[in-house]
């Protein structure tokens, strides 16, 4: 049963009402917020709201059920309209139902103070002289921040909506952005893959910047472990989606931001058709297959790629302009490197300002890029070393690239089709059990002292390290494997390696061992 709705059409007050009747409920409360004529002394016409419907949607979910458990109540609704409104139409209706009145009304009264503070919903207000505003509501008091143990009697009374208009006075004295290049911005549509470490300052300062429509697009959920560099979250928000987390936060910096969030992995059956939606991109995350993924979709689709990576102390930056004759990441590196190669957080560790840095630095390319101020003309590898402030830039030679193999374009369109092929790759089970049950021989392909550190509990398995995997592949049989490690990158890279050299009914355990403890 949904808790909240958002509604275009007029909301049915007794239905809604009814919905909340139950026998054990001796007290009701309800509260309608209707458009009224006026505000700040301007007399107005009507008004229009626009919401992000899904986060609003899950938002609203939670408030309503926090309402419930906080307060102890039988039920409660929220009901939200979208659209135009007329003065007098009802805006939005919130109902709780409880044992007693006083539940009801806190419980009331919570709903109505956190839908407003939390949820993406913007307002549009329409004066009679004909001007229109964006505004922003805002409380002088939130019950649940003021509650003792004793009952008190409060006045709460709604501010007045205060007109919200973005003063970006300080950018915009600078001659090259000036009225013009605002405009450029607020008509802006950034992706950014991963709102991790990376992504957490560039999707902070490009909102705040004004960058029109922000894409969010991540499929891990916040844990403790990342709070020390991702800064755009806090303790309360462990175990939610950090693209709705993000596009939450975005929302409360700058509401004229339009925001798009997928809590999912990029993947290549959407990279090239999602790319061609934005005009830039930032990839944040530290998946190398990811990073080749952005590289291939941003040179078929056209759309300019912002690359970083940080190791420890030191980080890296890359632009790939799709400009033909630029390089991209494979004219870098052609082959992906397997994933024991590369650093990351979890294994080589990092110091907060290490990514902040990095993701900075990515967030002023991109606004170089959409304001079209200055930028090296040699496409390169920026390596920046955060101990010593060793600064070195490395150009990239595009003939011993991808120009050997076809050019840019042709190894981008046969790398993604491989990858396309390759999506039934990764298989998600709750426990190793499943995946014996359904068939599958079990391969673990850490190294040895990982196993014996962590063995997979009395379950039978071949041993086979990751880096051996291709020339002992004969072991493996016709049999379907299913490669375990401990993240799922290792045994993913090797499932690709395996498939390469012709055995088709090899897969990788989605997420590894951590994944199974997280579900379990």
């Amino acid at each position: 049963m949904m808790r909240f709705r958002l509604s275009s059409g007029p909301i049915d007050t007794a239905q809604s009402r009814d919905g909340l009747k139950h026998p054990g409920s001796g007290g009701f409360c309800s509260f309608e917020g209707w458009v009224r004529d006026s505000n700040e002394g301007r007399d107005v016409d009507g008004l229009e709201y626009e919401a992000y419907a899904e986060l609003a949607e899950t938002e609203g979910e939670r408030i309503v059920a926090e309402a419930i458990e906080r307060y102890g109540v039988t039920d409660a609704l929220c009901v939200h309209r979208t659209g135009s409104l007329k003065v007098g139409d009802l805006a939005v209706w919130v109902g709780a139902s409880a044992a007693h009145r006083d539940e009801a009304f806190r419980a009331c009264r919570y709903i109505i103070d956190e839908i407003k503070h939390r949820l993406p919903i913007w307002k549009k207000e329409h004066y009679l002289t004909g001007d229109t505003e964006w505004v922003a509501c805002t409380h002088v008091y939130r019950a649940h921040e003021h509650e003792t143990g004793h009952a008190h009697e409060h006045h709460h009374q709604h501010a007045a909506a205060q007109p919200f208009t973005p003063d970006y006075s300080r950018q915009q004295v600078l001659r090259e952005v000036g009225v013009t290049g605002q405009a450029k911005l607020s008509a802006a549509r950034v992706l950014v893959i991963g709102a991790g470490g990376l992504g957490c300052p560039a999707i902070g300062y490009l909102a705040g910047a004004g960058v029109g429509t922000l894409g969010i697009v991540d499929g891990d959920c916040l844990e403790a472990s990342n709070l020390h560099r991702q800064t755009l979250y806090d303790a309360r928000d462990i175990g939610e989606f950090k693209a709705v987390l993000a596009a939450r936060r975005v929302a409360a910096l700058n509401p004229t931001v339009s925001v798009q969030a997928w809590a999912e992995p990029l993947h290549a059956g959407n990279a090239v058709e999602l790319f061609r939606q934005f005009d830039l991109v930032l990839e944040c995350t530290d998946d190398m297959r990811s990073r080749y993924l952005s590289s291939d979709a941003a040179v078929l689709s056209g759309t300019p790629l912002i690359l970083a990576s940080v190791y420890q102390y030191e980080g890296q930056l890359q632009v790939v302009t799709t400009r033909a004759g630029d390089p991209c990441l494979r004219c870098l590196w052609p082959q992906e490197p397997a994933p024991e190669a590369v650093g990351s957080c979890v294994l080589s560790g990092v110091l907060g300002p290490v990514p902040g840095v990095f993701g900075t630095m990515q967030a002023m390319e991109a606004l170089k890029i959409l304001l079209d101020l200055p930028r090296p003309r040699e496409s390169s590898l920026l390596l920046f070393n955060l101990l010593d402030h060793a600064l070195t830039r490395l150009p990239i030679d595009v003939a011993t690239g991808c120009a050997s193999h076809g050019g840019c374009m042709a190894v981008a369109h046969d790398s993604l089709a491989r990858a396309v092929d390759e999506q039934d790759i990764d298989l998600a089970f709750d426990r190793l059990e499943q995946a014996i049950a359904a068939g599958y021989r079990l391969v673990d392909v850490r190294e040895a002292e990982e196993i014996a550190r962590d063995p997979i509990d009395g379950l039978p398995s071949l041993q086979v390290p990751s880096s051996q995997i291709v020339a002992r592949a004969a072991e493996l049989g016709e049999a379907p494997s299913l490669l375990v490690c401990a993240s799922g990158r290792r045994s993913s890279h090797a499932a690709r390696l395996l498939r390469a050299s012709g055995l088709r009914h090899v897969h990788s355990l989605e997420g590894g061992i951590m994944a199974l403890r997280v579900a379990g």
